[in-house]
């Protein structure tokens, strides 16, 4: 018998924070392409995207 589906939307919502926390150190330090990049990870990574590009001032960077 496999995990519940609880179990497995909190394993998912975990991984997915400790992505977001690495993109996130990675910004600093990022060029204008890295960024664009992130931005892009970003959108595949979670239905919030749009926000967090916003909070991170990735939105210059992209498009």
């Amino acid at each position: 018998m496999g995990a519940s589906q609880r179990k497995r939307d909190l394993r998912q919502r975990r991984s997915r924070q400790e992505k977001l926390t690495k993109l996130k150190g990675k910004l600093p330090k990022a060029t204008q392409s890295e960024k664009t990049e992130i931005a892009r990870k970003l959108r595949n990574l979670t239905p919030g995207a749009e926000e967090l590009i916003d909070r991170w001032k990735l939105v210059e960077s992209d498009r």
